[in-house]
């Protein structure tokens, strides 16, 4: 390989609730980056309190069981307040459009197409890092390292899509251009199993459900994964992500939201069971034993432990190196990150 490893039962509404309370609703001023400036404007003054701006919420809506605190936080939402929530769907090649158009107040993915939002002038703004890696890459007996893949069919849902580009950061970092030296092959998500048992492909990445799913049915091996393979797993896959404007007008929503959602986060980490149970529920997956598989495959629990900025920098870095982004780093993080609300939560929500 191309790096070393590195070393029940269901509950009310009133339950899920209290099972997280305590832990705080306090609300703190800030500042949020405006524009490719770099210069900073208020969240909010300082006598605008902790009162919740709106009681409205647009969260995306992306396949993918990896996402899960976004919809395990549905009760803790509410419970920060707001009571009309709505999750909308968008195109899984352009995790961005939706802020775009003004669809979404705020989603969580993969932070690298957001970069690539940000560095086409998307009106976006991370503000917290949720999860370490969900992305696994498998191979055939041809494949055995990233380097294997030069010349190699590698299966993807489409270009541009969270795994075409997370797969070329990948080749990136190991000195390949993924431009030239992959044939790309799209393929249904769900029917990953057969492409690669079919030899359609040579290896192909997905994130839950599919890497739970190959391995039940023992096809193929995994070449990397995320989750646990240097330097994947040094750095959030999935942030969060604000609309700008929504954000500059809401700073109390946004953070209460991000609060949620962290919450969530620990639920995923410390009680798989119910997580899992209400991705079921929720009509988010229709297999329990893979989404419970998740749940105990993703990091969850080590949230507290990076910096989301280090995060951009590096997929900014990859980015860059293959031309899917102009911007430079530091022009990156200036034009829509700000890391205060997840910095004060770290303090809030200690575990």
């Amino acid at each position: 390989m191309d790096r070393p490893p590195q070393p029940s039962g269901s509950m009310s509404r009133r339950r899920f609730v209290q099972a997280t309370a305590g832990l705080g609703l306090t609300v703190a001023g800030g500042s949020l980056l405006a524009g490719c400036s770099g210069q900073t404007a208020p969240f909010f003054s300082a006598s605008a309190g902790n009162q919740l701006e709106t009681s409205r919420l647009r969260i995306s809506h992306f396949p993918g069981i990896c996402v899960a605190p976004q919809y395990v936080a549905d009760e803790l939402l509410r419970a920060e307040g707001f009571t009309d929530l709505e999750y909308i769907s968008g195109p899984v090649d352009n995790q961005y459009s939706t802020f775009v158009k003004g669809e979404v107040d705020v989603s969580m993915a993969f932070a690298a197409p957001y970069i690539i939002g940000l560095d086409a002038g998307a009106p976006l703004m991370l503000i917290g890092g949720v999860h370490i890696g969900c992305f696994e890459l498998f191979g055939t007996d041809s494949v055995r390292a990233i380097r294997d893949l030069k010349g190699k069919t590698v299966g993807v849902p489409g270009l541009n899509t969270a795994h075409h580009i997370f797969l070329s950061s990948m080749a990136a970092y190991v000195g390949l251009d993924p431009r030239v030296d992959i044939k790309w092959f799209t393929h249904d998500p769900a029917r990953s199993a057969e492409t690669l048992a079919g030899g359609q492909v040579d290896a192909l990445i997905g994130f839950p459900p599919v890497p739970q799913e190959l391995r039940s049915k023992g096809i193929g091996h995994v070449v990397v994964s995320s989750a646990v393979d240097k330097p994947w797993s040094q750095y959030f896959c999935c942030t969060l992500a604000a609309h700008r404007e929504w954000a500059a007008a809401h700073p109390v929503a946004a953070k209460r939201a991000l609060r949620a959602i962290l919450k969530a986060t620990d639920i995923c980490a410390n009680d798989p069971e119910r997580a899992a149970r209400r991705m079921m529920d929720g009509g988010y997956t229709a297999n329990y034993n893979y989404a419970l598989q998740t749940m105990k495959d993703v990091p969850y629990n080590r949230w507290r432990e990076y910096d989301p900025e280090d995060t951009v920098r590096f997929y900014s870095l990859r980015l860059h190196e293959i031309g899917m982004i102009k911007s430079d780093p530091d022009s990156i993080v200036k034009k829509g990150a700000n890391w205060q609300f997840f910095n004060e939560l770290k303090q809030e929500l200690k575990g």
